[in-house]
């Protein structure tokens, strides 16, 4: 379903939480993605912030790919509430963001 996997989504999550001491990190994690990948990354976080619904996946990676006019990390992280937006987005395509962010630990 998705190119991106859960796993890099989980990480961006909790990097996130942490911009504050980790923003180079994040930034550089988003950048070393493929441009398949930076645009699931923000269709998920679309879907977590209610921008699409999770059965509209395809268009939602589709916009993304097409409106992508600022770098990917750049845009992600001026996105108010980014990590609970991509948790949310994937509890919403039915993964467990929880699940994946403890495996991480």
């Amino acid at each position: 379903m998705l190119e991106i996997s859960t796993r890099k989504v989980a990480q961006v999550a909790m990097m996130a939480r942490e911009l504050n001491r980790a923003e180079g990190e994040l930034r550089a994690f988003i950048d070393r993605m493929s441009e398949d990948e930076q645009a699931e990354l923000v269709a998920i976080m679309w879907i977590g912030r209610e921008s699409f619904f999770a059965e509209d996946l395809a268009e939602a990676i589709a916009t993304a790919r097409s409106e992508a006019s600022t770098p990917c990390a750049d845009y992600l992280i001026g996105t108010p509430h980014l990590a609970d937006h991509l948790e949310n987005g994937l509890d919403a395509l039915g993964i467990s963001a929880e699940d994946v962010e403890n495996d991480l630990m």
